[in-house]
């Protein structure tokens, strides 16, 4: 009997549970809190399945969400998660079935992008998604940072950090995210369930450690931004703290507001190392310090996955610094975008429109996601041979249209 892709029925979905746990390595135990839970949450129109047997041997869910892009304007992408292929049906090609589906669907919806977290990178360039954000995490070493101890993370600007609880995140987090949507491309929207699980609000079927929350209001009294964190409890063999504090969330919508947050966090006593959690790869955190070298790499690494599926729109909601028109032939096997587009932009706005007019870059869908939201180089896509030059000098032009001065930054994973 031919393995079955479908959407899943509600009594099927504690078996679609059990098969995604199975394929991220859990315990392969569905309880009936777990099934209540989710079931609450998810559409099941777009939480498919491959079934053979009876038994659900493949998950993909996909669900609706907003994403930012240059300039502070949105998109509306198919956002796909929990994605797994039980190990007794391997490479039997269920994920590309899968995923042609939910394509097809985001496309006939009038989606423009597809958006995913990549557990395995070299999975998803198959099917035309490129990495357009990337994501950095830091160790500080405290002891050699040079920071003042006398400064105790007091802001110098008139503003104040205010010790608070999750209800007041969960009441002014959602405006702080949206502004810093307005200044950062590829950041994803968070959901109303999102914010009460982060903050201790939602149903949580593990033991929930409550973190710690802090404020940073401005001059006026304003939030504009907030850290939670959590600390161990580590001392050394000669009655030394030796604590590590881990960022979890850090959401600031000014450069004032980061720049306290970042102080306050490296500024508790008590505390060695701080742990800051994933940031974007341009992150002011090491120049913050002193000395920058007592901030580690400890990960870097592809974020946010994207796949194109209307060039016309993607190019077109975003800005760009500078005036100059391109003819991009875009290469796309699944036919979403494949075809030839005349851009032409301005710091004023732009236009993108089919064209049968002479290339200048030639390139692959998946490597257009690596340019829309201004992360990666066309210069150098096309020193790798990745982007071909059609047009000498053409990929320099494009360097001048596509990059942005801050890097894309994506915080959450979904």
């Amino acid at each position: 009997m031919a393995v079955e892709l479908r959407a899943v029925t509600e009594s099927e979905f504690p078996d679609w549970l059990r098969a995604l746990r199975t394929g991220f390595l859990h315990e392969p135990v569905v309880s009936e809190g777990l099934v209540a839970d989710r079931l609450a949450h998810v559409d099941l129109e777009r939480t498919l399945a491959a079934v053979d047997g009876g038994r659900v041997v493949a998950t993909f869910r996909s669900f609706r969400q907003e994403l930012s892009t240059v300039g502070g304007g949105g998109l509306v992408a198919d956002a796909v998660t929990q994605v797994t292929v039980s190990p007794t049906h391997k490479r039997r090609g269920l994920l590309s079935r899968l995923m042609a589906r939910d394509l097809a669907a985001a496309r006939e919806r009038g989606d423009a992008v597809a958006t995913l977290i990549a557990a395995e990178y070299p999975i998803y360039g198959r099917y035309g998604f490129g990495p357009a954000s990337w994501s950095t995490e830091w160790s500080v070493d405290l002891r050699r940072a040079g920071l003042d101890p006398r400064r105790s993370g007091r802001p110098e600007d008139g503003g104040r950090i205010d010790l608070t609880d999750g209800a007041e995140i969960r009441r002014i987090g959602p405006a702080l995210h949206r502004r810093l949507a307005g200044v950062r491309a590829g950041v994803t929207g968070r959901l109303p369930r999102n914010w009460d699980v982060g903050t201790g609000g939602g149903h949580h079927l593990e033991p929930w450690t409550e973190p710690y929350y802090a404020v940073y209001r401005s001059g006026s009294g304003e939030p504009e931004g907030y850290v939670s964190y959590r600390c161990d409890d580590r001392w050394g063999d000669g009655k030394q703290p030796e604590n590590t504090l881990t960022v979890r969330d850090l959401i600031a919508a000014t450069p004032a507001a980061e720049h306290a947050l970042w102080r306050y966090v490296c500024s508790l006593d008590w505390v060695a190392t701080v742990r800051s959690g994933s940031r974007a790869p341009d992150d002011p955190l090491p120049l913050l310090l002193p000395d920058p070298r007592a901030a580690r790499t400890v990960t870097h690494a592809d974020m946010l996955w994207l796949r194109v599926l209307d060039v016309v729109r993607v190019l077109e909601e975003r800005t760009y610094p500078v005036a100059d028109g391109l003819v991009l032939d875009v290469r796309d096997g699944d036919g979403f975008a494949a075809g030839r587009y005349r851009l032409d932009a301005s710091p004023e706005g732009a236009s993108c429109v089919p064209t049968t007019a002479s290339a200048d870059l030639v390139l692959d869908v998946a490597e257009l996601a690596r340019l829309v939201l201004g992360d990666a180089s066309p210069v150098r896509l096309a020193l790798l041979g990745r982007i071909e030059e059609a047009v000498p000098g053409a990929a320099a032009r494009a360097e001048l249209l596509f990059r942005t001065p801050l890097r894309a930054f994506s915080p959450d994973i979904f």
